[in-house]
């Protein structure tokens, strides 16, 4: 479908939402992330330590065309932007959730 068409949207939506039931159903029990929340293409999840490259790579495998492959950004120095949002985890264990905008670019 091309990128602008008015049903662009719908059918990507259609087909990641398939592709997150196919993903977290089939996810190896070690991998399976214990929170998986998506907006459009980005996602945020929390998966065992140690975890991360065996449920990306188990991400990547659906994809029938391997067309679609993930990447992840891991928490920096307790803090990590995602889905417009910053999520900064306190020494206390509790986590803080702000607002957050990328700088401009330019």
């Amino acid at each position: 479908m091309a990128i602008g068409s008015p049903l662009s949207p719908l059918a990507c939506n259609i087909f990641m939402e398939w592709l997150e039931q196919k993903t977290i159903s089939t996810a190896p029990v070690a991998c399976r992330p214990c929170l998986w929340k998506r907006h459009e293409d980005d996602v945020l999840e929390i998966v065992r330590k140690g975890e991360v490259d065996n449920l990306t790579e188990h991400l990547s495998s659906i994809d029938p065309t391997s067309n679609v492959k993930f990447t992840y950004e891991q928490e920096q120095e307790g803090s990590n932007p995602v889905i417009d949002t910053l999520i900064t985890r306190k020494p206390d264990g509790s986590v803080k959730l702000c607002i957050y905008r990328k700088e401009n670019a330019h």
